[in-house]
């Protein structure tokens, strides 16, 4: 379900705009008369002169469904939900006709109300873009109804003004998002296309908290062209193709390194240099030569022997003669 909110200056155009449509077929009406166009339109004009000088007193909303529920949608589901969308917009105590179309193959219908009230007060449209929004959700949500699947089934060609605006800077975002792998990417992407992004921050802080795209004068922010456009989920989106890229790199340069061949001297040296295991047994080899005297172990020269062994024989002939005074004095 999708409210497009139009006011219009005449009740002459519109009404026979929505009246003379081909198989149109008028589902409900208040407060006007109806043996022509002409008589309905004069309805409404009279009322609307009792605030003469409003300038817009026309209120236009034509209420879409998607096809895919199509045979829920019946005339009588038709007038239930545009009456709860009536009260829910405060559309009440006033004239209106709605009206069912069927050029299009897409289930619709438009509602024509007078914006001067039954009393001469003025139906106020503050806000009603968004009100619009909310209201409909409310009621999707109320009755199950299809959520659209995206904005490329729109008829753009036949948008005008602001609205056709709106759904250029929506192709244009969502083609430059199709194809950024970061954000230099997405801002350069967009800039090429005319289109400058503006961050909302908040308060006096560095925080983003809203983005906006402006093309020309219009400002558009990013979760009205599309809720996957808000600030988060761009950064969220681009941050992750972003590492991602990153990662591909890393990987591709490990790829294209050379593999590091050992050095001769470092081959030497495992080659010469025993394993864990060896160690192992080389030292219970050692001890066990040890134990049998055999000589494993050597110690330097010849000369070196020599002086080792008379340093030895020394220091067992003063331990000898020690031992012997010892025992001359016990004698």
């Amino acid at each position: 379900m999708i409210g497009k909110v139009m006011k219009r200056a005449a009740f002459n155009g519109c009404v026979r705009y929505v009246m003379n449509k081909e198989e149109a077929k008028l589902l409900s009406f208040d407060g006007v008369l109806l043996g022509s166009l002409e008589s309905i339109v004069q309805s409404f004009h009279t009322q609307r002169l009792m605030k003469p000088k409003i300038k817009h007193p026309v209120g236009h909303i034509s209420l879409s469904y998607s096809i895919e529920d199509k045979d829920r949608l019946s005339d009588g589901a038709m007038i239930k939900l545009a009456k709860e969308y009536m009260e829910g917009m405060n559309i009440r105590d006033t004239q209106y006709i709605l009206v069912r179309h069927f050029d299009n193959g897409i289930p619709h219908v438009h509602l024509v109300y007078n914006r001067i009230d039954n009393n001469g007060k003025v139906i106020s449209d503050k806000n009603d873009r968004y009100r619009n929004e909310a209201v409909c959700k409310k009621l999707k949500d109320k009755y199950g109804l299809t959520y659209g699947k995206g904005k490329e089934k729109v008829k753009q060609h036949r948008l005008r003004g602001k609205d056709k605006t709106k759904y250029q800077v929506y192709n244009a975002v969502k083609g430059a998002l199709d194809k950024s792998a970061n954000r230099n990417d997405f801002n350069r992407l967009l800039k090429e296309k005319g289109i400058e992004i503006v961050f909302q921050y908040k308060g006096q802080t560095s925080e983003v908290q809203g983005i906006s795209f402006t093309a020309g004068t219009v400002s558009f922010k990013g979760s009205d062209l599309d809720r996957s456009f808000s600030y988060s989920k761009i950064d969220k989106l681009l941050q992750e193709r972003q590492q991602k890229q990153q990662e591909q790199e890393q990987r591709q340069r490990q790829t294209n390194q050379p593999s590091k061949r050992p050095s001769n001297e470092q081959t030497n040296q495992r080659t010469i240099q025993p394993s864990q295991e060896t160690d192992s047994n080389n030292v219970a080899l050692l001890s066990k030569s040890d134990s049998w005297g055999t000589g494993f172990i050597a110690h330097g020269n010849d000369a070196e022997e020599e002086e080792f062994a008379r340093r030895m024989r020394y220091e067992q002939e003063k331990i000898n003669k020690k031992t012997n005074r010892k025992i001359g004095r016990s004698r």
